[in-house]
């Protein structure tokens, strides 16, 4: 009996109250974290913006020598598809860093915001190109990068919108000034832009 009543005393401290104080900030961080991975496309990446903003800057120099509007227009077709190809790089490195996956919600939702724009972009390009309207081009690159930032960055942190607004702003400006200034704005837009707010992403959002 005396083994029976000695059981019978150790288990309520066995199964007493959980002091769940002594894990809330744990708790409260781990949410918050889930929530954000959860919602929000964090592979926006910094550093490659920077590179990008780089690039940019010279594509707005070498274009600004080019005697031929055709010759312009294929320095900034190719400044674009390596401005995109290091985004994807550098957003699959930041990914990977990360532990998150390219292929998840928060990514596709970004994806399905940030596509619209710049495939009007695109058509719009074409015509322009089409009636030989090249000066126009440069405020549309602008004003479609800047949407298709603004909407993605609705899913992603908030400094992506932000810059997403810089261009559009940049863009509608670019329309009000003399036409010789198309490459001087791109170089402000694609280029200083691109290297402030990646600056900002890289140090506040971990690369």
């Amino acid at each position: 009996m005396a083994k029976l009543h000695a059981i019978r005393e150790e288990r309520p401290e066995e199964n007493g109250p959980v002091n769940l104080s002594d894990r809330a900030i744990d708790n409260l961080q781990f949410i918050r974290e889930t929530m954000e991975r959860s919602t929000h496309f964090t592979a926006v990446p910094g550093y490659g913006g920077i590179l990008m903003g780089v690039t940019a800057i010279a594509a707005a120099y070498i274009a600004h020598q080019q005697p031929y509007l055709r010759d312009w227009l294929v320095v900034w077709l190719t400044e674009a598809c390596l401005a995109f190809a290091i985004g994807i790089l550098a957003m699959w490195q930041k990914s990977r860093i990360g532990d998150t996956s390219l292929l998840s919600t928060p990514a596709m939702k970004f994806a399905r915001a940030f596509a619209p724009p710049l495939l009007a972009g695109v058509v719009i390009t074409l015509g322009l190109w089409r009636f030989g309207h090249f000066e126009s081009m440069m405020p549309v690159w602008m004003l479609c990068y800047g949407a298709a930032v603004v909407c993605g960055g609705a899913y992603s942190v908030r400094v992506v919108p932000v810059m997403g607004w810089c261009f559009l702003i940049l863009g509608a400006a670019t329309f009000a000034l003399p036409a010789g200034r198309g490459n001087t704005m791109m170089a402000a837009s694609f280029g200083l832009l691109h290297i402030i707010f990646g600056a900002v992403i890289a140090r506040r959002y971990g690369g």
